[in-house]
């Protein structure tokens, strides 16, 4: 186990196009990292470049105590899992994972007791003998996995290595991957680009955009407490309410206008934004704390209701209000008499909204 460190990384393609831009981090020894992001924003080339298959342009790069920016991938102590498995068709399931402990000269009694210390824990016991054809997205998952860990390497990468099953699969393959995590107790990156398998299997969260890193955090703080408007929207599932406001003195209160409407911010967010009276903002609130019961003490909006979801234990609805589109997250047995086209009654509390300026994004409520 090593922890892994970048100091201000840069990749700068050969055309000028700078894909990361002088990102610093910091993995702890034993640590389960996830990297998250949209498609190009940089997360796998981020992780090759760990592991020496993409050519650092700017920085430092150290794995463990060793700075590795011109050592081989082989030689940096790190075992990298891939999207499409990559196992060697003409092999068994025992072959492609004893092949790299062949390449190392490893002798065949200690390769067969790794093997089968391995295939124990991965539950691959029954399937040593078949060849990858024979064998289930999963199953060949666990084999990619199980390569990569009889090399017992100082860190794992693993790059979107669930993207190709299918919905249940996918949730086995997390649950499993998080308890092999606690059983070896070795450090992981892990790319993906689906927030729900960053925040159900990250011990820490590093959320990336454009190239740059957003913020790093636990999952529920991440959730509680984004640093910015990007984080706010991209982490949670419905995604956060954000519309744009202004906020404006009234003696002693602030006020936040949005639409024509105004309300008062309470006191434990007044001081934290009362440098930004008169300017333009963005406010985010998240859809379970938008209400269609039990609303006396609340705010209130009227909204148009565009669309109904009853997901079973859960109920998404979407309304209009203020001319800007809302996502409320309700319990299902709430919903009866809401009509689509219809108008309703929706409440909030002034304490739930995140309040981000307009200029740089950044959260100055928290």
């Amino acid at each position: 186990m090593s922890k892994v460190v970048l100091e201000k990384v840069e990749k700068v393609y050969p055309n000028g196009f700078v894909a990361v831009h002088g990102i610093d981090l910091e993995i702890n020894d034993g640590e389960f990292m996830v990297f998250v992001g949209p498609s190009g924003c940089a997360k796998s080339t981020t992780l090759r470049m760990i592991a020496g298959l993409e050519k650092v342009s700017r920085g430092k790069i150290y794995i463990g105590d060793k700075m590795v920016n011109d050592i081989q991938p082989k030689d940096r102590g790190i075992a990298m899992v891939f999207q499409n498995y990559a196992l060697y068709p003409h092999m068994t399931v025992y072959d492609n994972m004893a092949f790299p402990l062949k390449l190392k000269k490893v002798s065949k009694d200690d390769i067969k007791e790794k093997i089968k210390e391995v295939a124990e824990i991965l539950d691959l016991e029954e399937v040593l003998k078949r060849k990858p054809k024979e064998l289930s997205g999963g199953q060949r998952q666990r084999v990619a996995v199980g390569r990569a860990i009889v090399r017992n390497p100082e860190v794992f990468l693993f790059d979107e290595p669930l993207s190709n099953l299918d919905a249940k699969l996918r949730v086995h393959m997390r649950v499993q991957l998080s308890k092999l995590h606690k059983k070896l107790k070795s450090t992981m990156i892990y790319v993906t680009h689906d927030q729900v398998e960053a925040m159900t299997m990250g011990d820490r969260i590093c959320v990336m955009n454009l190239g740059k890193i957003m913020q790093v955090d636990t999952p529920i703080n991440l959730y509680k407490y984004p640093e910015n408007k990007f984080v706010a929207s991209f982490i949670g599932s419905p995604a956060m309410n954000i519309v744009e406001g202004e906020l404006i003195g009234f003696g002693e209160n602030i006020l936040v206008k949005i639409g024509d409407r105004e309300f008062k911010l309470p006191d434990n967010k007044k001081e934290k934004v009362k440098n930004y009276i008169g300017k333009r903002v963005y406010l985010g609130i998240r859809p379970e704390d938008i209400y269609i019961d039990n609303i006396e003490n609340t705010e209130r909006i009227q909204g148009i209701i565009d669309v109904i979801e009853n997901m079973g234990n859960e109920a998404f609805v979407y309304f209009k209000a203020f001319g800007e589109q809302f996502i409320a997250k309700v319990d299902p047995s709430k919903i009866n008499g809401l009509e689509i086209t219809k108008e309703a009654t929706f409440g909030f509390h002034m304490d739930s909204f995140h309040i981000f300026d307009h200029v740089s994004e950044k959260n100055i409520s928290i």
